[in-house]
């Protein structure tokens, strides 16, 4: 039995707004005052959040238990049937009035498929959706839940911008292991059988550093020229003083 009339009723009900409500300042304080910045009922979003955060591609629905359904069930058949599709059972937080229940249970229900409708919806476009209940609010739980939807941000935020493996589509090579055996590369140097081994590999590396030798004779003739020369004219010079 409502202990309010039904003027007072209406005037109470009439008095809550859907936007700025106290479970939503809640936690936009707690946001705020955490270093997290968001736009509020954003209309190009679908359902119109109540708080958008596009860095992290993340809406979040802070909603009233009782205007939600938070934990209304149907009541069963055996078989798992529902008995009928306007009747739904109260939670501990969602109490349906008695008064004009008929009206407020198809209110509820509508409300929870289009809320239903909105998350899926933002999941399709590729958006990550936090729900936070008004239950969940109170100073004892408040903490414990606004770290779960920090944490959830923070999975978020990874997995839009952490770097995802590419596939590598390129033919690898058979590379050799390392208990298998490598053949040696050919001697370029053959030794006849019956010669001098010794007598034919200094032939050989002599005849293959032949180029390099040339080149290093040349450079020292070219280095002695010119110390020669100037060692020529300091002589000269001394030899010319002497005489005058």
């Amino acid at each position: 039995m409502d202990h309010l009339t039904p003027q007072q009723r209406h005037n109470n009900m009439a008095a809550i707004h859907s936007k700025g409500t106290k479970p939503e300042m809640i936690v936009r304080r707690w946001l705020w005052s955490h270093g997290y910045r968001y736009r509020l009922n954003v209309k190009s979003v679908p359902g119109k959040p109540d708080i958008v955060m596009r860095r992290f591609r993340t809406a979040i629905f802070v909603n009233g238990c009782f205007w939600h359904g938070h934990g209304v069930a149907k009541p069963q058949m055996s078989d798992g049937r529902s008995k009928k599709e306007d009747v739904i059972l109260s939670s501990e937080c969602c109490k349906i009035p008695t008064t004009n229940r008929e009206f407020w249970v198809k209110k509820i229900c509508r409300n929870m498929e289009r809320d239903q409708e909105n998350y899926r919806i933002l999941q399709e476009n590729g958006w990550h959706c936090i729900v936070v209940w008004e239950c969940q609010l109170k100073p004892k739980l408040l903490e414990h839940t606004m770290q779960q939807v920090e944490r959830q941000l923070n999975r978020n935020f990874l997995s839009i911008y952490q770097r995802k493996p590419v596939p590598y589509t390129e033919p690898e090579e058979d590379y050799l292991m390392v208990a298998e055996e490598v053949a040696s590369p050919p001697n370029p140097f053959p030794v006849r059988e019956g010669s001098d081994n010794r007598q034919t590999l200094n032939k050989g590396w002599a005849k293959a550093g032949s180029n390099e030798v040339s080149m290093f004779n040349v450079q020292c003739s070219m280095i002695f020229r010119i110390f020669a020369s100037r060692m020529l004219r300091k002589r000269y010079k001394s030899v010319w003083k002497r005489r005058k």
